[in-house]
């Protein structure tokens, strides 16, 4: 840490140089990013948060249906994550091809055996 001379100082007030000034703030955000991470990394040791990996986010910018992305990331068959929703093979089929947006009841069903929330299932808008 830098020692920091004030200029002067009163009961009420220090003034400092302008680069003192600065570096000062500079420290704070500093400090208020290593927090932020402190907090996010024990968010993710309690189980609380994922990290989601780059290709991953890839994918799913490019375009790839959702389901299928998280699907794959989650190591699962379609056979699998249909039976683990409780929704035939056939209809995760034609809903990870684009050809059914799914219902809601089978969104959230897909959800809730991916581990994601159901917002994550939507695909992003390429603007």
């Amino acid at each position: 840490m830098t020692a920091y001379r004030p200029i002067a100082e009163t009961a009420d007030s220090v003034t400092l140089r302008r680069a003192d000034f600065e570096a000062l703030l500079a420290e704070l955000e500093d400090a208020h990013d290593i927090a932020a991470i402190h907090e996010t990394e024990a968010r993710i040791a309690a189980g609380d948060e994922e990290l989601i990996p780059l290709a991953v986010v890839e994918r799913l910018m490019a375009g790839e249906h959702p389901v299928r992305v998280w699907r794959e990331h989650r190591g699962m068959t379609g056979r699998a994550l249909a039976e683990a929703a409780g929704i035939p093979a056939s209809y995760l089929s034609v809903i990870e091809s684009g050809h059914k947006p799914g219902s809601f009841h089978a969104m959230a069903a897909l959800a809730a055996a991916l581990g994601v929330e159901m917002e994550n299932l939507k695909a992003f808008d390429q603007d």
